[in-house]
């Protein structure tokens, strides 16, 4: 059953909302969660078969119109796609949830996969944040939600480069929500902790005490209009607050250590 907040964020929203990284993990958990709260979805993400699955079955449990566009982020062409894909369509959320990590030193790192990973989580987010906010400062208002994550606060031994990633994410939602509040569009970064989705194995990581995917949306929407940053995930809050106070580089070390527990030496 939908609540009067959720209604509300609808109707100053929607009514349609744009998901990418929506196959899997927290991208098809916000999907699922937009839906329950009656926003019509576009679902975008490379796994096309994948997509046309759940679209129908979200059509099927919550009565919404739900639309596909198989595309790779990770190239100008697959983010251009989407961008003139959803042209004609009234979106006014967009949630840029595609992306992915790696971890282990970056010495021994595959190049090719850590700039891929660079064009996914930062080339593609800046770029589909730049077509919205234009759109939704062209409509009178719409909303922008960012995937960072608890690593990119700070550098990470054995994500060193997935931390810098989610640290470019986090500044960009933090320098553009006072720009684009006054043109009536909100902007929030998630910055959640652990989340047990497919993300684990891609990074090969180890995760124990892993938050489901569908607290991640859950706390984001209802934080949307109010916060700059969300936490999502009790593991999120509790490192979060353990490191209330230390340096930059104390919070380095504790997280180095974090990742060396959850990542096999090579």
């Amino acid at each position: 059953m939908t609540s009067a907040k959720e209604k509300n964020t609808r109707e100053k929203y929607g009514p349609a909302a744009l998901v990418t990284g929506a196959s899997d993990g927290i991208g098809a958990a916000f999907a699922e969660e937009l839906a329950r709260q009656g926003f019509d979805l576009v679902l975008a993400a490379r796994r096309g078969d994948r997509l046309e699955t759940m679209a129908a079955d979200m059509r099927a449990r919550f009565g919404v119109d739900a639309a596909v566009i198989a595309c790779d982020l990770a190239t100008p062409d697959g983010v251009r796609a989407l961008i003139d894909a959803t042209r004609q369509r009234d979106i006014g959320l967009l949630v840029a949830a595609a992306g992915y990590g790696t971890s282990g030193d970056l010495i021994d790192a595959d190049i090719a996969t850590e700039l891929d990973m660079l064009a996914v989580n930062c080339g593609a987010a800046l770029a589909l944040t730049h077509a919205f906010a234009q759109r939704f400062a062209a409509r009178g208002g719409g909303a922008i939600v960012l995937m960072g994550s608890l690593l990119g606060f700070q550098g990470v031994a054995r994500a060193a480069h997935y931390a810098a990633t989610k640290a470019y994410v986090q500044a960009l939602a933090e320098g553009i929500r006072p720009e684009l509040r006054r043109r009536g569009v909100d902007v929030i970064a998630a910055a959640p902790g652990p989340v047990a989705s497919g993300f684990a194995a891609r990074a090969r990581m180890r995760m124990a005490g892993a938050a489901r995917p569908s607290v991640v949306p859950r706390a984001t929407l209802k934080a949307l209009g109010r916060k700059t940053t969300v936490r999502p995930g009790f593991l999120s809050n509790l490192l979060e607050f353990s490191m209330i106070g230390l340096p930059r580089r104390g919070r380095s070390f504790i997280l180095g250590r974090v990742m060396a527990s959850m990542t096999p030496r090579a």
